[in-house]
């Protein structure tokens, strides 16, 4: 793209007589130098919250932008403004900001209280520019700290000193390393220190870069500048002391995460031959699948079900969503009935485009359903995937914007849902349209709209717009058909405001390599700091060479400690470029037992993960953390580069820190164990070796051998609430098809220190609900605290229903570390030592008594 930057100067406030209002937390500037007019605002909205807009006639903000501006609320809080000629300073809390135009040019700085430096400042003389169609925001570079954010952006965490396109793209066989963009548009730049951090979100569909300390001149030095292609500037500055203080006022902005079925923290299958099958039927093929699983005793929660079921049965077999092809499914409504009886839910892939083979296209053509192509007044036509590996064909991609779109999809998607589909996939919707001048029809009411548009462009409105409306479209329409369930539906793509709409995301199609599976660890701790918090990879990868035994059980093993837990894949070659192989849990019989255990593992996890699915959606703090979250004390999180990369370990709530082995052959890892200056005395037990403890605040090299295990250690004072090695039945489901076990056992998994706690009592909540009630949510508290000597742990357990919530469990079962020889007293009175599983673990049983009000709440019904 050409750069024609113009940098408007002699900012001056405007002659509207505001300052005999008052003082004011805002600050409006305008230049009209040259005969053009531009405009800058800078204002307070909320402790730690600030928002800067720079527009121009030609540079408007487009109406509907990824979060509405909310409202001022600084009630209660301390703010003063006081101004001169050339700037103004505003205190909010303990947040100095400064706007200063002496320079002729707005220059922004945020500083904390307390601080001498500013950790945000404009780059003088260059602050705010236009820039063609677009503009440009400079802002001085904080070199040797550490930069995240930007939603899914190839390894390492880390982005100091590299370059991005804010886009999205079906990237199909990427490099974690390399390949950019990938498939998520989240323009949140966060710089985080020591002393505090800061976050800058653009609120922009359009197609951006940012250069983070990437670029540096003689004159201006190095520098990050965010630049985007079309209409003015939005953004909103973020402080906060910790990376959590910034995360949780982003999701006060954008929405936090979404509710998720807890059925959906199980294995989720998956492959795209399956629904590719002619001989023997995809159906069969399917119902066979679902039969190995119980042959292998693995149990699965979910099957993705690949667009094969769409391609029509004649040629050209192109995929046409919201088709079924009906030699594979002769019948839809039986196949998925019988998929349930086997206990399965089904997750279906739709594509936002339609073919001009599509028995629907003309109609949706004539009904402007598609974008335009201002060269012909006609329906714009791309060359979009159509089959196999590679193959394409000629069709449009729906508007959004368009009434007839936006409803057409609607009402596909509320028939998937009528046929029993259980999960919407809404895939390839990554949008990358050739031509940024194609016009939006801007005729559905759920676009944001005032007044006649500045363009209908879709290079203004952004092509990510269309993402978030496909999202909004499956998700109201998925409510609509079940009201009475929380709407699940999973996105490939997505940009903030996608995810108000789409409960989970993954990293789309990786490559099967031992690099693919540790540089994926550093995508999902961005993502969950950008929203995406229900968010994981394809395991033993989606594309390239099947993975070599040690490869697949190595990926298993750390993929049971993320949100999401699937296999499915696409492996094509040359000789198999249409159907593609398929990574199965017993494709090699020397490891299924070893597969089979794992997943197992997942399934007693499942209160864990599902807890932390639901503090997520009460604080936005995400399941999966980088190691410093929470330690940002240690030094050592700040100034090992391993540990800013953040490949190779990773937190799991707060209770387990997750290892990983990422070489074949080796059989061991190195781990940091960081330091909290509050909790002088923190130590960590490696679970997999028993009554192994380390001190805090040192590496340590773990034995992990590939058919056993990866490093795992949980911070002592933990808990780990545990159920059944199985798939269970969740307390709200009123159905049960395949005669699910219910959900009627809760362990807890303790990790006291290896002697006295010396007094200290260690205390710990999970959450849980029915699993499947849809907002608001209407979540139970369970708190476990215990304290020990040499010989005893003395263990307190107490709860706070909801009304209408009744776990099917009655009192949890204590479970102690592998070699632990202590009694257990629960509530006061000695439990009772139940058994010592295989593992060397003591279960105890205590006696809990609910009061009589809860004990005669209603059993959901079978």
């Amino acid at each position: 793209m050409p750069q024609l930057e113009y940098v408007p100067s002699q900012f001056q406030r405007p002659t509207s007589g505001e300052s005999s209002r008052g003082p004011q937390p805002k600050v409006n500037l305008q230049s009209t130098e040259n005969g053009h007019i531009f405009n800058f605002t800078f204002e307070a909205l909320r402790p730690g919250l600030f928002r800067t807009t720079f527009t121009s006639e030609k540079h408007p903000l487009p109406p509907h932008r990824s979060t509405p501006v909310p409202e001022r609320s600084l009630n209660g809080v301390n703010w003063s403004s006081s101004s001169t000629s050339t700037s103004q300073a505003l205190s909010v809390g303990n947040v100095q900001a400064s706007v200063d135009w002496r320079n002729g040019l707005p220059e922004v700085a945020l500083t904390f209280a307390g601080h001498s430096a500013p950790i945000h400042y404009d780059l003088p003389n260059r602050s705010y520019v236009a820039d063609g169609s677009g503009i440009a925001h400079y802002t001085r570079y904080n070199k040797g700290t550490l930069h995240v954010g930007l939603g899914e952006k190839a390894a390492p965490m880390d982005l100091s000193n590299r370059h991005f396109v804010l886009s999205a793209t079906d990237s199909f066989g990427y490099d974690v390393y390399r390949t950019d963009p990938l498939y998520k548009h989240i323009p949140l730049l966060i710089n985080a220190t020591s002393d505090g951090c800061v976050g800058i979100f653009s609120t922009s569909h359009a197609r951006g870069f940012y250069s983070v300390g990437s670029e540096m001149d003689g004159m201006w030095g190095k520098f990050k500048v965010y630049r985007q292609e079309y209409g003015g500037l939005e953004e909103y500055l973020i402080m906060g002391r910790t990376l959590q203080d910034v995360v949780q006022i982003y999701a006060g902005l954008v929405g936090y995460p979404m509710l998720v079925p807890r059925w959906a923290f199980g294995y989720l299958a998956g492959g795209m031959k399956y629904s590719m099958l002619d001989e023997p039927r995809a159906c069969d093929a399917l119902i066979g699948f679902a039969k190995k699983l119980k042959e292998h005793d693995i149990p699965c929660s979910g099957f993705q079900m690949s667009s094969g079921y769409t391609v029509a049965e004649t040629e050209p077999k192109t995929r046409n969503v919201f088709t079924w092809n009906r030699h594979r499914f002769p019948d839809p409504k039986g196949f998925i009935d019988a998929y349930h009886k086997e206990g399965i839910r089904l997750i279906a892939n739709v594509k936002p485009y339609v073919l001009g083979s599509h028995p629907e296209y003309e109609k949706l053509r004539k009904a402007g359903a598609l974008f335009t192509d201002p060269v012909t007044g006609e329906s714009a036509e791309a060359r979009l995937w159509s089959a196999g590996g590679g193959e394409s064909g000629i069709g449009g991609h729906i508007d959004f914007t368009s009434e007839a779109g936006y409803r057409w999809w609607y009402e596909g998607v509320r028939e998937l849902k009528r046929t029993g589909i259980d999960c919407i996939w809404n895939d390839n919707n990554e949008y990358t349209l050739p031509n940024d001048q194609w016009s939006c029809a801007l005729s559905e009411s759920s676009v944001t709209q005032d007044g006649e548009p500045f363009s209908k462009n879709v290079g203004f409105w952004g092509r990510a717009l269309h993402t978030e409306l496909m999202g909004k479209s499956s998700h109201d329409a998925a409510l609509d058909v079940v009201p009475n369930e929380r709407p699940f539906i999973l996105t490939r793509s997505a940009t903030a405001g996608t995810m108000r709409y789409c409960a989970s995301a993954w990293s789309g199609d990786n490559v099967t390599s031992w690099e693919g599976m540790k540089g994926a660890n550093a995508l999902s701790l961005t993502a969950g700091m950008c929203m995406m918090q229900c968010y994981g990879h394809d395991i033993g990868g989606f594309e390239g060479p099947q993975p070599s035994p040690e490869l697949l059980v190595r990926w298993c093993q750390i993929g049971i400690y993320s949100s999401r837990f699937a296999i499915n894949c696409f492996k094509t070659s040359p000789e198999n470029n249409s159907v593609g192989d398929v990574i199965e849990p017993w494709m090699y019989p020397e490891t299924t037992k070893k597969v089979r255990d794992i997943i197992k593992r997942r399934y007693e996890m499942l209160p864990y993960l599902y807890s932390l699915a639901l503090e997520s959606h009460m604080s936005a703090i995400p399941p999966q953390r980088w190691t410093g979250w929470g330690y940002e004390s240690d030094a050592e999180v700040w100034n090992n580069r391993i540990l800013t990369e953040s490949e190779t370990q990773y937190w799991l709530g707060d209770s387990l820190l997750i290892g990983g082995v990422y070489e074949p052959g080796v059989s061991s890892a190195k781990v940091y164990l960081p330091r909290d200056d509050s909790n002088l005395e923190l130590q960590y037990l490696d679970v997999n070796h028993p009554q192994t403890y380390y001190s805090a605040g040192q590496w340590v090299e773990i034995e992990s051998n590939w058919d056993e295990s990866i490093p795992v250690l949980a911070k002592v004072g933990g808990v780990i609430p545990v159920g059944r090695s199985v798939q269970t039945l969740s307390v709200g489901e009123t159905s049960n098809p395949a005669n699910l076990p219910l959900d009627d056992y809760r362990g807890v998994e303790i990790f006291p220190p290896a002697g006295s706690s010396r007094g200290k009592t260690y205390s710990a909540t999970w959450y849980e609900d029915d699993g499947i009630s849809p907002p608001p949510a209407k979540i139970s508290t369970f708190t476990l605290e215990y304290k020990c000597d040499e010989e005893h742990v003395l263990v307190s357990f107490t709860e706070e229903l909801q009304p209408g919530f009744s776990s099917l469990w009655t009192e949890p079962i204590i479970i102690l570390p592998a070699g632990d020889k202590r009694k257990v007293s629960f509530n006061g009175t000695e439990a009772a030592l139940l058994k010592t599983d295989q593992g060397g673990r003591a279960h105890f049983q205590g006696i809990f008594s609910r009061t009589a009000s809860l004990q005669l709440q209603a059993k959901p019904k079978i």
